[in-house]
């Protein structure tokens, strides 16, 4: 932490990837404590994995909705943490703002950004639903909210459904 949060010298700058992969995306430091940003949009993330059987047959899982679980977990607790309420959302806006709409990791952080969303979504469906699977799927539903006397007259944005690549199923899912 120490190299992270110090000014630029020769030692940070050497270590910067190494430390960077361990601060991100776990310590990110922002200012939305003082002053928060609310969500402007309803984000359904939905995954669905693929397994490769013997016969080299492919079998596809149905979409399986991780927004619905952890909006579940957050509703029926009464000191839920932020871990629940937030994860699966902040990976989810980490892999946007590293990755753009063309879903190609083109720097270290990107790539890091991509494991981590799959790493997420592969615990969650292997938890929730158990038995192996070589790849997933991730699919955002992007809904806006209408806005009210509180948010003022901006537009609603159109309703968005991204589906991402195959990614390879990290080991822990397997």
């Amino acid at each position: 932490m120490f190299l992270h949060v110090a000014p630029a010298n020769t030692v940070s700058k050497r270590y910067s990837p190494l430390v960077n992969a361990w601060v991100y995306p776990f310590f990110e430091q922002n200012w939305r404590l003082f002053a928060p940003d609310p969500e402007s949009v309803n984000r359904q993330i939905l995954a669905r994995t693929a397994d490769t059987g013997s016969d080299r047959s492919v079998h596809v899982s149905p979409w399986f909705d991780l927004t619905a679980v952890d909006s579940s977990a957050v509703e029926h607790q009464p000191f839920p943490s932020h871990t629940a309420q937030n994860m699966l959302r902040r990976a989810w806006s980490g892999y946007v703002d590293t990755h753009g709409g063309d879903d190609k990791a083109r720097t270290e952080r990107a790539l890091m950004m991509q494991k981590y969303l799959t790493n997420i979504a592969a615990d969650r469906v292997a938890a929730h639903k158990g038995g192996a699977f070589d790849f997933i799927q991730l699919r955002v539903v992007t809904l806006p909210i209408a806005p009210g006397p509180a948010v003022g007259d901006r537009a609603p944005t159109r309703t968005e459904n991204r589906l991402l690549p195959w990614w390879k199923a990290p080991r822990h899912g397997k």
